[in-house]
């Protein structure tokens, strides 16, 4: 695949150029070593000097699937593909890569068998929101090297809006509220804890609804640690229903977190054309709801 740039000011180099519209330097990397870079539609070295005016294309060979990977054709639930980006609503209970526990039939196993399936030209995933195993909804995937690379850049500029649904355990006395602690993995177990040594963490939040043991809350991360609003809220004394890991009771059969990635939007940098999505709370979630007092 190919992407072109139009150089609109003065620029030191070619590097530079590339890294102002996205290009990270490892992926600058593989461009000197496989990829092609035309300037004005002539091939070029990375030493090139460019001019204001000048048309800027790169191109990378097609990624093809990573035999070491398990290849599944369970199904998946697409919410938006293009060329460049995968939008997956993912199940409870489904990791999302590989690991000890799971290594054939994970989000991973199950796109690669998909992309196996309909010969796409890209058929490495490149995760760009991760989710814990047991939380549902939106999984963000882009479909080669500088789409993972453009994303990462509108991740570390926050220009990713990401909102959660989680319900927490009692009542919340704020109506909304900025949890602003520090995480960091406590050393006598799996959970992450609030730690002055930890690295800074933000979570927002606003109430949606309030029952007699429980409150409903829309969540919007401005950071992305690990396990952030499941240990945000257990340090306020109100863990996620479900959460055994961080002492959340089970409520209305609910035996996972009550957590759900429920819309994700940001700025695509390849068409600039605003792209949101939504994803409906799972049957566990609703039987949940329906299982709750109101105040």
């Amino acid at each position: 695949m190919e992407l072109t740039w139009q150089v609109t000011q003065p620029v030191t180099s070619l590097k530079r150029f590339l890294n102002d519209q996205g290009v990270s330097h490892r992926v600058f990397s593989d461009l000197k070593q496989s990829g092609t870079i035309r300037v004005n539609g002539q091939g070029v070295t990375p030493a090139v000097t460019l001019n204001v005016g000048d048309a800027v294309a790169v191109s990378l060979p097609a990624e093809t699937a990573d035999d070491a990977v398990a290849t599944s054709h369970e199904a998946i639930n697409v919410v938006f593909e293009n060329r460049d980006w995968l939008v997956v609503d993912k199940p409870a209970g489904l990791n999302v890569v590989p690991g000890p526990a799971n290594r054939t039939d994970t989000l991973v196993n199950r796109i690669k068998g998909y992309w196996l399936d309909e010969r796409a030209e890209n058929q490495v995933p490149h995760i760009v929101t991760r989710l814990d195993r047991f939380t549902s909804g939106l999984v963000w995937v882009a479909r080669h090297r500088l789409a993972n690379s453009l994303a990462s850049q509108l991740q570390a500029a926050h220009q990713v809006d990401k909102r959660y649904l989680a319900v927490v355990t009692g009542q919340l006395a704020d109506d909304h509220g900025l949890i602003d602690a520090p995480l960091a993995s406590d050393p006598a177990g799996y959970n992450q804890m609030v730690s002055p040594d930890g690295k800074p963490a933000q979570t927002e939040y606003w109430v949606q609804e309030r029952f007699t043991n429980a409150t409903l809350v829309k969540v919007q991360l401005h950071t992305g640690r690990t396990h952030q609003i499941r240990a945000h809220f257990t340090h306020l004394g109100h863990p996620l229903v479900g959460d055994e890991l961080y002492g959340g009771p089970q409520l209305g059969q609910m035996t996972r977190q009550a957590l759900h990635a429920q819309s994700l939007a940001f700025t695509d940098p390849f068409t600039h054309e605003q792209r949101s999505f939504v994803s409906e709370p799972p049957a566990d979630w609703q039987q949940l709801m329906q299982s709750l007092t109101k105040e």
